[in-house]
């Protein structure tokens, strides 16, 4: 059959945007309904969706130390100059950890730190704090919060934290099938008798091991000699039955070479022939809406077509992308010399040698299979140079290790939920992106910026004197840098009651001189300045707030105390209220900014936020949680810059 060599030389950046938009178009990059899996089965799986939690861990006040359960009032003024004495049974119940607390025990006493005079009577020569030692409800998992967000491949602590929070299935994307179809004459099963010309097939395991890697269900076929009507029998079956083809050899230009052929015929050829060494030979097809990819016989070409051309439709089908490797400096030990217009991928030995790491290739050959196991990195040849001279600085990819790098924004400052919607929001619209938000209050959150630790801070400090938000601050702690303030969300702070409220709070003022007990704010948080500011005004000693000195460092925490009556009030915003089933004592609107220094503005980790949140989707889910209006959101409330 006579037949074109090549329909086409194409660089690998045009072949394989060309491939991915296209197979984007038909829709073969489409991850598949959605599947229910057993949690502890679902380790490397990706979440269809988010996950979030039915139960609060621990689910009761778990004593934390083995030791005596006590009232911490018993306990006051206990010293080592006057001891206390404490009946067993009545004032002190022997715990341990795990253990929950008796009935009306707010502390946990050490059992170091107890001297049994008898076996009815302890003594103690220090005073218990209220919920010392002790595990109170929500402490690691709070109900109704997300533990993970879609597109999120779990981990096996991931497991741990959704079991924790009650769920015992969840949905994920389905593995894709992905049929491996060795062909050739010459193959023979591992194991078999050799003879010359016999050449073990083993292409399609490691081919199969990398998809099994990367999150596909690889299922390798029976070798198929090379015969025109078999082999397109054999394919028309495969991909009916799978949905990724790998046709492995018979992608060159030889007289039994039939694989751009058969794609052909069966579907469309959209490549074959891309600007790479090793790997040129490579097929890039579509048959019935699938992909079907014609990858070179070659081990080392092999591999490298799979890494290059399959791992990005597996990793889409998955609804994510592939990691990027680590990269990092290296010098060219001896000289490298490289096609002009071909990209070389040259496998390379890697030693720190001083304060160089030093790069020295090790064998070209395409059939080197012992190359790939050897090499340390991966030097890259652009197309449009000659090689690398020695001396030369270059850059390696590394394969070992191999650790994942992802594309995260990172937020630190004050706690808000629309927090964790951004960030499953940002997730589904860009699936190799990740938000980490990191709780240390705004003005922990605008101290971190000032180091050089974030992207942008979440703040909502309001200045006393002129009733502006963040602006002051921002001059104070940032003077000399451009900053640009980001409108969130304005949101409802006020107090979060037990369902009914039951004491009948109906503003700060009710706090004080009453025998309630009250949850805090972190320093520097913005609800704590906020909570001082209200008591000011209305002359209250922080003092006669029972409870004011404990703290937590969110607001699901906060509802949480309240929820599990450990606090009667907090100050908070009412969406965590609502979400966990509380009262809400509404005290004041707010403005919530993200503090964004200039030099990150233009830069994809804040574009990708500021798009997600004109989304009328992420919209609509934040303002469903209660609490909130984004009549602002991503409006720029102010440019140091502009000063506007």
């Amino acid at each position: 059959m006579k037949r074109d060599v090549y329909l086409a030389d194409k660089s690998l950046e045009e072949a394989r945007s060309e491939y991915m938009e296209y197979l984007a178009k038909v829709g073969a990059l489409n991850p598949g309904p959605g599947e229910l899996v057993a949690v502890e089965d679902a380790a490397g799986r990706v979440t269809a969706a988010p996950v979030y939690a039915r139960v609060s861990s621990p689910h009761y006040h778990a004593a934390a130390m083995d030791g005596v359960a006590v009232r911490a009032a018993d306990t006051f003024g206990a010293s080592e100059a006057a001891p206390k004495r404490l009946a067993l049974g009545e004032q002190a119940v022997l715990v341990d950890t795990g253990d929950p607390l008796p009935p009306g025990c707010d502390a946990v006493i050490m059992i170091e730190d107890v001297h049994f005079i008898d076996e009815r009577v302890i003594e103690i020569t220090a005073g218990a704090v209220p919920w010392q030692h002790v595990r109170v409800i929500g402490e690691d998992v709070v109900a109704t919060e997300m533990i993970v967000p879609a597109n999120h491949r779990l981990r096996p602590v991931d497991l741990g934290a959704i079991l924790a929070g009650g769920l015992t299935q969840i949905v994920v994307h389905p593995r894709p099938r992905v049929a491996l179809l060795p062909t050739g004459t010459e193959l023979v099963q591992p194991g078999a008798e050799l003879r010359p010309g016999s050449i073990i097939e083993y292409n399609t395991r490691v081919l199969g091991a990398m998809v099994a890697e990367w999150g596909g269900l690889p299922r390798r076929l029976e070798i198929t000699a090379d015969d025109y009507g078999t082999l397109k029998a054999r394919l028309k079956e495969a991909v009916s039955r799978h949905d990724v083809v790998l046709v492995n050899a018979g992608s060159s230009a030889g007289r039994e070479d039939y694989t751009a052929d058969l794609i052909g015929e069966l579907g469309r050829v959209l490549t074959h022939g891309v600007a790479i060494k090793p790997g040129k030979p490579v097929v890039l097809g579509e048959v019935a809406g699938k992909p079907v990819i014609g990858i070179p016989g070659y081990p080392v070409s092999a591999v490298l077509a799979a890494e290059l051309f399959v791992k990005p439709i597996i990793y889409s089908k998955l609804g994510s992308v592939p990691p990027a490797r680590e990269k990092t400096g290296a010098v060219v030990s001896r000289k490298i010399v490289s096609p002009m217009g071909t990209e070389e991928f040259v496998r390379v030995k890697l030693g720190r040698v001083g304060e160089k790491i030093i790069a020295t290739p090790i064998s070209r050959g395409a059939g080197v299979i012992m190359s790939m196991v050897r090499a340390d990195g991966i030097l890259r040849v652009p197309a449009l140079s000659e090689g690398f001279n020695a001396g030369q600085e270059c850059e390696v990819e590394l394969l070992r290790p191999l650790e994942e790098v992802r594309e995260t924004t990172v937020i630190i400052g004050s706690h808000d939920i629309a927090l964790d919607v951004l960030a499953n929001h940002l997730r589904q619209k860009f699936p190799g992106a990740t938000l980490s938000s990191a709780h240390v209050g705004s003005l922990g959150g605008l101290t971190a910026l000032k180091r050089g630790e974030a992207h942008c801070a979440g703040t909502h400090l309001l200045d006393e004197e002129t009733g502006d938000y963040n602006v002051s601050y921002i001059k104070r702690l940032l003077p000399d840098r451009r900053v640009v303030l980001v409108n969130l969300v304005y949101r409802e702070q006020g107090l979060m009651v037990a369902p009914g409220n039951p004491h009948r709070i109906g503003g700060v003022k009710d706090l004080a001189g009453r025998k309630l007990t009250y949850i805090n704010r972190q320093r520097g948080a913005g609800t704590r300045v906020l909570f001082d500011f209200q008591l000011r005004q209305q002359g209250i000693d922080p003092a006669d707030i029972q409870g004011y000195d404990r703290e937590e460092y969110t607001h699901m925490a906060v509802a949480a105390a309240v929820a599990s009556g450990a606090a009667d009030a907090g100050m908070g915003i009412r969406a965590a209220a609502l979400a966990l089933g509380l009262d809400f004592v509404p005290v004041v609107e707010e403005r919530y900014d993200l503090c964004i220094p200039g030099e990150f503005f233009d830069t994809p980790y804040i574009k990708r936020l500021l798009e997600v949140m004109s989304e009328p989707a992420f919209r609509r889910e934040v303002e469903a949680l209660g609490g909130y209006d984004l009549r602002d959101c991503g409006k720029i409330m102010y440019d140091s810059r502009g000063q506007c």
